[in-house]
């Protein structure tokens, strides 16, 4: 899945769902921490939510591969840099509790592609970074919107709904700083 080329919800959603990896946030990881016997607890289907988890970590390795492009690009000033660096490191928070939750629930976490397909052509200023980068953070709040009640176990869903709002948070900071109203409205979808 192409997180960074979704242009619409919908189609961001239904991407998600086909994949096998997911994305969490650092509330989640208290939530997760400790809990060896997460799908006992539940009883649902344990397969299923590793494969959500994977969607997940596989979307979050691609916004961490995305976020390291934008600071590498030159184009940032220092404090659109630390802002990146720092949304980088909360999607890198989502990776490592997600990895030990699939862990866990004994799977065995998605790892990083060797290379992604950005638009790297289409990055010539600081402005068409930060597009990119709330078109990403749009993607995965779409994404995570849809995930969240599929899992079986619903510790996992408060966890990923968790990491929804951090999304949601980053994609609202990046539409302000491109000129957009933060939250153009009352519902997400």
């Amino acid at each position: 899945m192409s997180f960074f080329k979704i242009a619409d919800p919908t189609s961001a959603r239904r991407m998600f769902i086909g994949r096998s990896g997911l994305v969490l946030s650092g509330a989640a990881v208290a939530l997760l921490a400790g809990k060896d016997a997460l799908a006992a607890k539940s009883g649902g289907s344990t397969v299923g939510d590793v494969q959500i988890l994977n969607t997940a970590i596989g979307a979050e390795l691609e916004a961490i591969a995305a976020y390291q492009l934008g600071a590498e690009s030159g184009l940032l000033t220092p404090a659109v840099l630390s802002l990146a660096v720092t949304f980088q490191g909360h999607h890198k928070e989502h990776v490592a509790l997600l990895s030990s939750t699939v862990e866990k629930l004994g799977g065995k976490a998605v790892s990083a592609k060797a290379k992604y397909d950005f638009p790297v052509d289409q990055l010539k200023s600081q402005l068409d970074v930060l597009k990119f980068a709330a078109q990403l953070e749009q993607g995965a709040v779409s994404a995570y919107l849809g995930a969240v009640p599929l899992f079986a176990n619903r510790d996992l869903a408060r966890a990923a709904a968790s990491i929804l709002g951090d999304e949601a948070m980053h994609w609202a900071v990046l539409r302000q700083a491109i000129g957009e109203a933060p939250v153009p409205s009352a519902f997400m979808s």
